[in-house]
C-alpha cells in the first residue's frame, strides 16, 4: 500500500511539474529570447563581419578550466588508492601547467575584455 501511494504521488508530481515546465516558458517570450542563437550575432546579417577574438578566447579558457574540474573530479576516490604519491604528483603536475597557462595569459592581458 505505501509503495503505491508513494509511486502515486510520485507521478502526480512529476506531471504537475512537467506541465509547469511546458507552459511558463511561453508566457513571456520575446524576439531576443526566440533567437536561435544568444551569442551576440545577428543570424540574418551576414557572416563576413569582424568578429573580437576575445570572446572566442575567454570561451576556450572557460573550456580548458571546466576540462581541469572534470579531470580533477575522482581525485578524493583516487586518493584511497595505495599509491597515493603518484595521484597527487600528477594532481599538482596538472594544476601547475593549469596555474601556468592562466598566469601567461593573464599578462598578456588576454583575460581584458577591452582593448
Amino acid at each position: 500500500m505505501n509503495m503505491l501511494v508513494v509511486l502515486l504521488v510520485n507521478t502526480i508530481l512529476s506531471m504537475c511539474l512537467i506541465m509547469i515546465a511546458f507552459w511558463l516558458p511561453q508566457l513571456n517570450l520575446y524576439t531576443e529570447k526566440a533567437n536561435p542563437y544568444e551569442c551576440g550575432f545577428d543570424p540574418m546579417g551576414s557572416a563576413r563581419l569582424p568578429f573580437s577574438m576575445k570572446f572566442f578566447l575567454v570561451a576556450i579558457t572557460f573550456l580548458l578550466f571546466d576540462l581541469e574540474i572534470a579531470l580533477l573530479l575522482p581525485l578524493p576516490w583516487a586518493i584511497q588508492m595505495y599509491n597515493i604519491n603518484t595521484v597527487m604528483l600528477t594532481a599538482f603536475i596538472l594544476i601547475s601547467v593549469l596555474g601556468l597557462g592562466l598566469a601567461y595569459e593573464w599578462m598578456q592581458k588576454g583575460l581584458e575584455w577591452t582593448e
